[in-house]
């Protein structure tokens, strides 16, 4: 078996391509991770200039608003450099490894809210980034050495259109039924499912395109591509209305990956090589990942220090209560200012 391995391993660094597409992956979460916090920000004070809450789902006149906000225009930018960093990693690497990388965003998105509002970091939170890094490091390196590609055919196509129409009927009608009471939740979780799509078709589009064969089955993924990034973007830009950017980072790099890296096992068989202890391995480093992210979204310093406001012991973290509410308190300007683009438009 350790032959296997050093084969393997000498056959990831003769892939100049591969080596080149997980930092392209890691470079999109960076720029995912200042999007989501500019989107946030722009949300927040289209709601404030409106008065209005989009928590349930943001109206025709509040998109609209967002339009005007330079914080939220600047989000936007950031998020698309994402999206081009993360299409010309799945040109070069597989669906495997390019999409489990995402969660690196929850790891920026919590730092960079620390910094923001000044709460320093948990002893919860840094075991669990910890164990967030720890888990995604052994799932990309178990997927970098044993991911294959295969050209996708029209029955793999077929079968992820059926399944996304399927969900999106369900997304549809959970939206008319339950948007009331799941919010935040429902939202990120229906966006997590809707770009693990969105990945998965963008990277057949980019195989089939790269082998020439653009035809009308690939124009109708095209047009489901779009589709659901439209439907996907509005769900976050909601979620943002109802939860901290933390929250919808953390949902997103759970679900999105878990949902995208299922279809190319599933469906596209990028794993079929892997033997059966390294399929075992991508489920422990999976598992360690998705409880490390579960973790960064219960154990963040804002998420203790608004649960201590309202009395909530969580573990060690009770003696301080005072100065992290002093610190709260004193945070709310401090993200006020730093909104420097806004200010100017109000």
């Amino acid at each position: 078996m350790a032959g296997d391995v050093t084969d393997q391993l000498v056959g990831v660094f003769e892939n100049p391509g591969l080596l080149m597409g997980i930092p392209l992956a890691l470079a999109g979460a960076v720029f995912m991770s200042l999007g989501a916090q500019y989107q946030h920000r722009g949300v927040e004070k289209v709601e404030r200039i409106t008065g209005t809450q989009g928590a349930t789902g943001l109206s025709m006149g509040q998109l609209k608003h967002l339009l005007t906000r330079p914080s939220w225009l600047i989000g936007t930018l950031m998020l698309g450099l994402a999206v081009v960093c993360q299409l010309a990693a799945l040109a070069v690497a597989p669906l495997i490894v390019v999409q489990p990388l995402g969660a690196i965003a929850l790891v920026i998105t919590t730092l960079l809210n620390a910094r923001i509002s000044g709460h320093s970091p948990t002893r919860q939170s840094l075991t669990a980034i910890f164990a967030c890094v720890g888990g995604i490091f052994l799932f990309v390196t178990l997927a970098a050495i044993y991911a294959t590609e295969r050209p996708i055919t029209e029955r793999d196509l077929f079968v992820i259109l059926a399944i996304l129409l399927v969900v999106i009927i369900a997304l549809f009608v959970c939206w008319l039924v339950l948007r009331h009471r799941m919010r935040a939740l429902f939202y990120v979780t229906g966006a997590g499912i809707l770009y693990g799509f969105v990945a998965t078709l963008a990277k057949a589009v980019i195989s089939r395109i790269q082998a020439g064969e653009f035809d009308w089955v690939t124009l109708v993924c095209v047009i489901a591509l779009i589709s659901a990034a439209i439907a996907g973007g509005y769900f976050v830009q909601t979620a943002y209305a109802s939860g901290p950017p933390d929250l919808v980072i953390a949902g997103l790099t759970v679900i999105d990956p878990i949902v995208a890296v299922l279809i190319g096992i599933l469906v596209l068989g990028e794993a079929d090589a892997a033997p059966l202890w390294v399929q075992i391995g991508f489920a422990v480093a999976g598992g360690i990942a998705v409880w490390g992210v579960f973790g960064l979204a219960r154990y963040h310093p804002q998420i203790i220090s608004e649960s201590q406001e309202h009395a909530i012991t969580r573990g060690s973290s009770t003696a301080s209560t005072g100065p992290a509410t002093q610190q709260t308190e004193a945070g709310t300007p401090q993200n006020g200012s730093a909104d420097s683009p806004d200010e100017p438009a109000q």
